[in-house]
């Protein structure tokens, strides 16, 4: 357990020193602490056994983000990222949350929803009483599979049936609910919807097709609120501006995607640094988002009684520590060391208050200054380091293009020779 996730100045030291701290605070193994260091060194053929056609990997960006308390704990939160800004971002909404006492989070239990799907039915009616009445037994047959989960606490919980209309005529659906525990929970859920197939198909009397779960895991879903004082933010004005930034997004679905997609840059990032899928999640939150009819905000802000902005997220968060590349990468499961999270239910707390945190700080820089100001500055050293600019030279290349707007490959190479030639 971290014992303080505020790191005064964290972001002006060295790499080097920056994971000293961070092997100290979250002590790591020297095996652990070289890799991170050097990620070159990382054995290919671990990665040859997690795809096919292998020829070499992408180094992604891993940083820390600080500040966060959640629940009265102290988290020390890896992302993986190539975007600037995303992590600094979440640090200071952190930061601002934690002087009003931190995130306060929860989340439901890890139930996923494994789809079967019959078709070819004479009475599509009477076969969801049947199937209903056969509820007990099927949940059964669904935990004969998977005997280690229920001795975990996990296994088949309810059996629900639904009737949908479709293009190839009525279709009866048959979600198996399933407490998967700390694993994300796809090859235990598929593995009993299949085992399910045959038999609904000898009680129904139709054909089975479809059995896979579904990334919309409404029945696990991650909640956080936060409040940040308005001297925090600079001001009133600016809470007024953050809310009509949400009224913006609630109201016009073009601005929804970017408000949504700001979320995620924070929630996706703890993914992929951990080993999780970010694939579903991203389907799971998007889908979430439109389960109403509409697509919405994942959050919602409004200004307290003392002028302060309070912020909610809710959305669904089926990640993992167990199985997948949780648990063969090994970048993956140093970063769950450092992350420190002991089962699922606290991981998607995290992760909604991470992205939570983000949200209000893209509208924060929108409200406040514009989204490009911090985002530049960070662009403008990737140019001018693209262009060839030596690296002594990155920092008043950069600077030169941020203050005259003009953050372009030309204009670093141009002004690199303006640089050397006064030299």
């Amino acid at each position: 357990m971290v014992a303080n996730s505020r790191i005064e100045g964290f972001y002006k030291l060295s790499r080097e020193e920056r994971l000293k701290i961070i092997a100290e605070m979250c002590n790591l193994a020297d095996d652990e602490i070289d890799l991170l260091e050097d990620p070159s060194e990382l054995d290919m053929s671990i990665l040859e056994r997690m795809i096919e056609n292998v020829i070499s990997a992408i180094p992604i960006p891993i940083g820390i983000a600080t500040n966060f308390t959640i629940n009265e704990k102290d988290y020390l939160i890896p992302m993986a990222i190539e975007e600037p800004s995303v992590v600094a971002a979440a640090s200071n909404s952190a930061k601002g949350a934690r002087e009003t006492g931190g995130f306060r989070a929860s989340a439901t239990d890890p139930v996923m929803i494994g789809q079967i799907q019959v078709t070819n039915l004479s009475d599509p009616d009477a076969a969801v009483e049947k199937i209903i009445g056969e509820k007990t037994k099927l949940i059964d047959m669904a935990n004969s599979v998977d005997p280690l989960l229920v001795k975990l606490g996990g296994g088949a919980r309810d059996l629900l049936v639904r009737k949908i209309s479709s293009m190839t005529g009525p279709m009866v659906i048959v979600h198996i609910l399933v407490d998967v525990r700390d694993a994300m929970g796809a090859n235990a859920v598929n593995s009993m919807a299949e085992r399910l197939a045959p038999e609904l198909e000898a009680i129904t009397g139709g054909k089975v097709y479809l059995r896979i779960l579904s990334n919309l895991a409404v029945h696990r879903l991650g909640r956080a609120t936060a409040t940040w004082s308005k001297d925090f933010l600079g001001g009133e004005e600016v809470v007024d501006g953050i809310v009509q930034a949400y009224s913006f997004a609630a109201a016009d679905i073009y601005r929804c995607a970017t408000h949504n997609k700001g979320i995620m840059n924070g929630i996706i990032a703890v993914a992929l640094a951990t080993g999780n899928d970010t694939r579903a999640l991203e389907a799971g939150a998007h889908s979430y988002a439109s389960i109403h009819g509409g697509y919405q905000p994942l959050t919602q802000w409004r200004k307290d009684p003392n002028g302060d902005l309070v912020g909610i997220i809710e959305l669904p968060l089926a990640v993992g520590l167990i199985g997948g590349a949780t648990k063969s990468h090994p970048i993956a499961r140093t970063n769950l060391k450092i992350l420190g999270v002991e089962s699922s239910t606290e991981f998607a707390m995290v992760l909604a208050s991470v992205g939570l945190a983000q949200n209000l700080a893209a509208m924060r820089a929108l409200a406040a200054e514009g989204i490009q100001k911090g985002h530049m500055r960070l662009h403008a050293k990737n140019i001018a380091a693209s262009a060839g600019v030596p690296p002594e030279m990155i920092e008043e290349v950069a600077n030169r293009m941020v203050k005259e707007k003009a953050i372009r490959m030309d204009r670093a190479q141009e002004l690199l020779e303006e640089i050397r030639k006064k030299q």
